[in-house]
C-alpha cells in the first residue's frame, strides 16, 4: 500500500510540476526580459588588503542554485535569472568576483554541496539553527513571511496550533523543520524533496497543508489549493548563506550589500516582485460587493432575455395578425364568389351536415343559412321526407366511395318536381384528408321554360314585323 502511495505522489508531483513549468517560467521569463541590458556603471568596492588578495586567489565562486521563481531559475535560453541573479550581477560588478552556478533540484541536495565543500555560498535559504552550525548569513537585503498552502475547500489557517493531530508537508531539512518538531510535536511532518511533491500531496488530500515563503507561494497557479495570509510571528529575511569556511567572503559580501544603493535595492524587488498579490479573505463587504454585481449581471440577462423574447413574441403576433387578416381576406373573396354564382351551392362536411351555402340556395329554399347551418338534409326541411333520406343517403355513399356524382334528374322539392343537374364533387384538406363534399345543381326545366319563352317571343316580334 506505501509503495502504491509513493507512486502515485510521484506522479502528482511530476504532473504539478509540469504545470507550473508554463506559468511560473513564463512569467519570470517575462520579468528577466524587461531587465535585460539595464545594468548602470557601478564604483569598485573599498575593501582592505586582505579583502582584495582573498579575490585574487579565489576569484570564481560557485553558488549551490536550486531554481525559486521569482528570486533564482532559469530562462528560456538556460541562463540564471531573477531577483537573486540580479543582485550577484552587482556585487560582481563592485568586487570583480564571478559567480557560477551548481544546479541542484532539492534543499537537501543543496545543503549537501555546501556541507562537501563544492559550493561556496547559496542565495536561497533561510537561516535556521541548525544551518547556522555549518553556514554564515550574510545582512539581510529584504524578505517575507511564511505561509501555508492548504486545499481550496479547507478553511484558512493562521497558525501552527490549528496543525495539530494534522499531517504538515515539508521538504527534508527545511528551515522550519526543527522548530516545528521542537515547538509543536502534534503535528505530523512528511518530508519530500521538493515543494512541488509538497503541494501535490496537499492536492490530493495527503497532506494537510505546506509552509512556503510567501512571495514563491504565489507564484505558482492556484489550482485546487490556495495561500493564506502570513504565520503570525514567522518572518525571514532574505540572506546570502555562505560555508564558514570563507569568513572573508562573508565580509566582502556584508560590504557590497552596505554599499548597495537602496534605490537600486528597491528598484530590483520592484521589478520582481511588485506583480505579486496578497491573497486575503474577502471581507463581508467585498462578498455583498461582488453578489450585488453578480445579482445586476444575472438581472440583466434576464431583462435582455424577456426583452429579446417580448420582441420575439411581438413579431409573432404581428406575423399572425398578418396571416389571419390574408385569411380574412380569402374567405370574403370565397364568399362573394359563390354569393355571385347564379345556381344554388352547399358545402357538407363528413356527416352531411351544412357548412357553407350561398344566397341563390337560401333564396331557393326561403331560408337563412345561419337557420340551417350544421343541419343534415333530414333535419332542415327544405325537401320532402323521401326526397331528403333519398339525398342523404347518397351524400353518405359518396363520403365512403368518394367518387364524384354528375346526374340529370328530376327531384321532387316542396313546391313541386323540378328537372335538373345535379353534381357533387368530394373535397379533401391540405393534407390529402377527406373534409366533405362540395355540391349544387342547375335547374334544366327553368332554363328550357326560359329558351321557349324567349323563342315564342322573338317569333312573334317577327310576325309583327
Amino acid at each position: 500500500m506505501r509503495y502504491f502511495r509513493g507512486i502515485k505522489t510521484v506522479l502528482s508531483a511530476m504532473v504539478l510540476t509540469s504545470a507550473l513549468g508554463v506559468g511560473q517560467w513564463g512569467l519570470a521569463a517575462q520579468l528577466a526580459s524587461h531587465g535585460a541590458g539595464t545594468s548602470m556603471p557601478v564604483e569598485p568596492l573599498k575593501l582592505d588588503a586582505g579583502e582584495r588578495q582573498w579575490i585574487a586567489e579565489h576569484p570564481r565562486i560557485v553558488v549551490a542554485s536550486q531554481q525559486f521563481p521569482l528570486y533564482l531559475f532559469k530562462d528560456e535560453q538556460g541562463r540564471w535569472s531573477g531577483l537573486n541573479q540580479d543582485i550577484l550581477e552587482r556585487i560582481a560588478r563592485m568586487t570583480g568576483l564571478q559567480f557560477v552556478h551548481e544546479e541542484s533540484f532539492s534543499t537537501a541536495q543543496l545543503l549537501g554541496l555546501l556541507e562537501s565543500g563544492k559550493a561556496d555560498m547559496s542565495t536561497t535559504l533561510a537561516a535556521s539553527e541548525e544551518r547556522k552550525a555549518f553556514l554564515d548569513f550574510s545582512h539581510a537585503f529584504g524578505g517575507s513571511g511564511w505561509v501555508f498552502v492548504v486545499r481550496e475547500s479547507a478553511p484558512t489557517l493562521h497558525s501552527m496550533d490549528q496543525l495539530a493531530g494534522k499531517v504538515l508537508a515539508l521538504p527534508a531539512r527545511h528551515a522550519l523543520e526543527a522548530g516545528i518538531r521542537r515547538d509543536h510535536p502534534h503535528i505530523q511532518l512528511r518530508t519530500v524533496q521538493t515543494y512541488a511533491e509538497a503541494r501535490a500531496l496537499v492536492e490530493s488530500g495527503e497532506a494537510d497543508a505546506t509552509v512556503e515563503n510567501e512571495s514563491g507561494a504565489r507564484v505558482y497557479p492556484a489550482g485546487q489549493l490556495k495561500v493564506g495570509p502570513s504565520i503570525d510571528g514567522m518572518w525571514e529575511p532574505d540572506h546570502l548563506a555562505l560555508s564558514k569556511h570563507s569568513p572573508l567572503l562573508l565580509s566582502i559580501l556584508n560590504k557590497a550589500l552596505e554599499a548597495f544603493p537602496p534605490t537600486e535595492m528597491r528598484a530590483i524587488r520592484s521589478k520582481w516582485l511588485a506583480g505579486l498579490t496578497v491573497n486575503q479573505a474577502p471581507s463581508l463587504w467585498q462578498r455583498l460587493s461582488e453578489w450585488a454585481c453578480w445579482g445586476v449581471f444575472i438581472a440583466s440577462v434576464f431583462a435582455l432575455i424577456s426583452l429579446l423574447w417580448n420582441r420575439r413574441l411581438k413579431a409573432q403576433v404581428t406575423q399572425r395578425v398578418e396571416v389571419q387578416r390574408r385569411l380574412d381576406d380569402e374567405l370574403s373573396f370565397q364568399r362573394t364568389l359563390m354569393d355571385a354564382l347564379p345556381d344554388p351551392m352547399f358545402v357538407r362536411d363528413m356527416s352531411g351536415r351544412l357548412m357553407l351555402c350561398n344566397k341563390r340556395y337560401e333564396e331557393l329554399f326561403s331560408t337563412r343559412f345561419d337557420q340551417i347551418q350544421g343541419t343534415l338534409l333530414t333535419e332542415a326541411g327544405i325537401f320532402p321526407d323521401a326526397t331528403a333520406e333519398l339525398l342523404q343517403a347518397e351524400l353518405m355513399d359518396q363520403l365512403s366511395t368518394r367518387r364524384n356524382r354528375f346526374l340529370d334528374r328530376q327531384l321532387t322539392f316542396n313546391n313541386g318536381p323540378r328537372q335538373v343537374y345535379q353534381w357533387t364533387v368530394p373535397f379533401y384538406a391540405a393534407n390529402g384528408q377527406l373534409r366533405g363534399v362540395l355540391g349544387g345543381w342547375i335547374d334544366t326545366g327553368a332554363r328550357q321554360r326560359d329558351g321557349a319563352q324567349r323563342d315564342l317571343s322573338a317569333g312573334t316580334g317577327a310576325a309583327q314585323f
